[in-house]
Order: structure tokens, then sequence, then C-alpha cells
């Protein structure tokens, strides 16, 4: 996917607003939202969230796991484990970056926010770029490896009838 796509994905998440208007609900193609009362919160999509903030017209209340101590631990959770851990939203580095792009002033400590999102995003291509690096050195010897597996696993069945001839021949000793 191109980030154009992600983003338009992304958008469609929901969010909390305050609205500062009053307005009944509207209805969209796949949903509806509202009836918007001033000073009572509301969940919307990011897109709709976005666009009534640049006009004005709510103050956007940001997602519970965009809290920093959250998102720290996180990071320590990432540091700390050899995979990548549950991320709390599939879009979180977008969500983050549309809503700080747009409501920086609602979202308490907006620059450590953004700090320790590309702290996240920084390890996890860290990562993805020691697998790359792993995988190339592997690549030349797989090849020899698994023909050498396949040629085990053909020869298998023949061993094993071949042994289990060779035991039923075997008689043992009388005489000791």
């Amino acid at each position: 996917m191109d980030p154009a796509e992600v983003e338009f994905l992304a958008e469609n998440e929901m969010v909390t607003i305050i609205p500062n208007f009053n307005y009944s609900k509207i209805f969209f193609i796949v949903d509806e939202v509202g009836p918007f009362r001033a000073g009572m919160p509301l969940r919307v999509p990011i897109w709709l969230a976005i666009n009534l903030k640049s006009r004005q017209k709510c103050r956007i209340i940001p997602p519970d796991w965009m809290d920093l101590e959250k998102l720290e631990e996180l990071k320590e959770e990432e540091i700390r484990s050899d995979y990548f851990c549950k991320v709390p939203s599939e879009y979180y580095i977008v969500i983050t970056q549309l809503l700080l792009n747009v409501a920086d002033g609602d979202i308490p400590r907006s620059e450590a926010l953004r700090t320790i999102i590309k702290d996240i995003w920084d390890k996890r291509q860290g990562e993805i770029t020691d697998f790359r690096r792993h995988v190339h050195k592997v690549r030349p010897i797989l090849p020899n490896a698994l023909d050498f597996l396949h040629r085990m696993q053909s020869v298998r069945p023949m061993a094993l009838s071949q042994y289990a001839h060779a035991s039923s021949s075997i008689t043992p000793r009388s005489g000791y």
C-alpha cells in the first residue's frame, strides 16, 4: 500500500471530539454521526475531526493509547522483546501525525509524544533491517540445505524398510 492509502484507512478510525456547536445527525454512506451538542463528547471519524478542528468547530480528545506513560511502556517492551509487540492501533503512526498536525494544542506533551512514537518506529525499523541482513546472509546456503532435507526424506522410507527387514531376520542365539 502506498502512504496515501494508509492515510485514507487511518482517517476512518474513530476519535472523540468535543464540539462547540449544536447540529443534528449527519448521515454518511456507511454510517451516521451525531447529534452534535456543544460541550458533549462525541465519537467521529478522524477525517471529520480534522475538518471540524481546522474550522475551529471542536476540540479533539486524543485516543486512550496516545498516553505518554502507555507509549513509554510500549517502547520499553519493544526494547526488551526479541519480537514486535502489539501496537495500540494498526495506524498508530499515521494517526499520531494527523492529530498532532491539526490538534497540537489539544494534546498534552505533544512533542514528547512525537519523540516516543519516532523512537518506537526507529526500533522497529532497526529490527526489520537486522532481519533482512540475517536473511541475506542465510540465503546462499538455504537451497542446499533444503535440497539435503528433501533427499533425506526420500531416503527415509527405504532405510526404515531395510531396518525392519534386518531386525526381523535376526534370531537370538541360545546356549549361553
